[in-house]
């Protein structure tokens, strides 16, 4: 068993108390995780400032060569992990056993990653909207037409309070260092994996270790983590979102709600469409909140929900190790039947239809855990409670609704995929404020365009644009 230490502003921390994260089939410990309290990372936060220093001895594009090194030590490398080794293999296995993700979606979840270090440059290109890159690290410079511009670091680390359920969600930080800025990473207590295995490929590509603390814990470490942040980012649930709502300071990432829209002007050839809808609700075992959870038409939605329940309701649980397994285990004692019981008492609701009952039942409990199959449930109005709903496995309700009501019946969405040419329609969602990302098109919702903000530009939350004015001698030696 990996015995796993906290990480200090890069100094390991073996504390008395620990925690065990334990094998979700058979109960087999994997590792022994040093727990970390409220008051180290206090302590700790007072040296924050160090950590932006030590990152501006640096180029920022010298920090981008060594992130596409530690890119492929991530993905392909055997690296140090505690007072242990981890191979790639041994990763997936690890984060598979303790998250409930079958095997080969960790190691999917590892190619995107990957994606995203290795293409960093394109990436903070789109991000900075082209500006030269040591604009971030002096604080200003040239904008490229003869004008000042400036961005002013709001924070010396970003601090980030991680979930056990969706890995993937590790995108979104990624792209801080080589904008020099260090990491303070709670680690989701299922999922330590992410955050100790990016931590070794990055030192192992010469990147200084004392930019990064990862402080695993309880709820304590969590608040005073976002608690002494300058900038910081949460997962959570609803309750969390509206917890930050209006706080400059946290970005609160919460349920997705993401919805696929078929209008008038397209819906009679809905069958032509129903890979993009499976694939949105299914893949990744519907676990990410960019996952489809509502598909909205004005009409044929009985037969839409039928179809879609024949792809995916007789789909089974199978091995994590089972290169075909499609479902993800709900790893926490009593998560799956209470959120099974919380939708059977919707399913009574009139004019609500669960559509694949009719393939078995979708509640499986075994020993140690428990799964729910694909459910797709029919609605015959907008208004109906399971219409707001989302859960986290390939869950989707099937919604009517006449096309003039849909923008305003969705409610938050996370990602909206409209499939229209109706150039009003797509103006009006264009304009809709609670649609965060807008696909016009048969564009699943899962599919990401790495170069596109993702609930917010993580350069604006992290830099404030500022006025900065300089002599025209200062401004000239910028081109010398």
């Amino acid at each position: 068993m990996l015995n796993i230490p906290a990480v200090r502003w890069g100094q390991p921390y073996e504390s008395l108390e620990t925690n065990e994260v334990l094998h979700f089939m058979t109960g087999e410990p994997i590792a022994k995780v040093s727990q970390a309290n409220g008051g180290i990372v206090q302590r700790d936060m007072r040296q924050v400032q160090k950590a932006r220093d030590i990152l501006r001895e640096f180029t920022c594009e010298q920090l981008i060569d060594k992130i596409k090194v530690a890119a492929d030590l991530y993905l392909n490398g055997t690296l140090p992990l505690g007072d242990g080794q981890q191979s790639p293999d041994d990763f997936a296995h690890q984060q598979s056993a303790s998250t409930g993700l079958p095997e080969y979606m960790c190691k999917h979840n590892m190619s995107k990653n990957h994606f995203v270090l290795h293409n960093m440059p394109k990436m903070l290109e789109a991000l900075t909207r082209g500006l030269p890159l040591d604009v971030f690290t002096r604080g200003w410079g040239s904008e490229g037409r003869g004008v000042v511009v400036s961005y002013q670091a709001q924070c010396a680390a970003l601090s980030v309070v991680l979930p056990s359920n969706s890995p993937g969600v590790h995108t979104l930080w990624l792209p801080v260092v080589p904008l020099q800025i260090g990491l303070v990473l709670k680690p989701g207590p299922q999922e330590p994996w992410t955050p100790y295995r990016m931590f070794s490929a990055f030192c192992e590509a010469g990147i200084p270790a004392d930019i990064w603390s990862i402080y695993p814990g309880g709820p304590e470490v969590g608040a005073a983590v976002l608690s002494s942040a300058q900038r910081a980012m949460i997962f959570g649930g609803t309750a969390t979102v509206e917890q930050y709502k209006g706080n400059p300071r946290v970005q609160a990432h919460g349920p997705g709600f993401s919805k696929i829209l078929l209008a008038d002007d397209v819906v009679d050839n809905w069958e032509q469409y129903l890979d993009v809808i499976c694939d949105s609700i299914y893949l990744n075992s519907g676990r990410g909140c960019i996952n489809c959870s509502g598909v909205w038409a004005s009409r044929h939605t009985k037969e839409i929900a039928q179809a879609i329940a024949e792809r995916l309701g007789p789909i089974e649980v199978k091995p994590p190790t089972d290169p075909s397994a499609g479902l993800a285990a709900f790893t926490v004692p009593g998560q799956a039947p209470a959120v099974w019981s919380m939708i059977e008492e919707d399913l009574k609701e009139s004019g609500v239809t669960d559509m694949t009952g009719k393939y078995g039942a979708r509640l499986v409990e075994l020993e140690r855990c428990a799964y729910i199959r694909p459910t797709i449930v029919h609605c015959a109005s907008p208004d109906a409670a399971i219409a707001k709903k989302e859960y986290m496995f390939p869950f989707s309700t099937v919604v009517e609704c006449p096309q003039d009501q849909m923008l305003a019946k969705i409610g938050p969405t996370l990602v909206g995929t409209v499939i229209t040419n109706n150039e009003k329609l797509i103006r009006a969602a264009g304009d809709a404020v609670h649609i965060d990302r807008l696909n016009i098109g048969p564009i699943p919702t899962i599919k990401l365009d790495w170069l596109q903000p993702h609930e917010g530009n993580i350069i604006d939350f992290l830099f404030r644009g500022r006025a900065y004015q300089v002599t025209e001698e200062r401004f000239a030696s910028l081109a010398t």
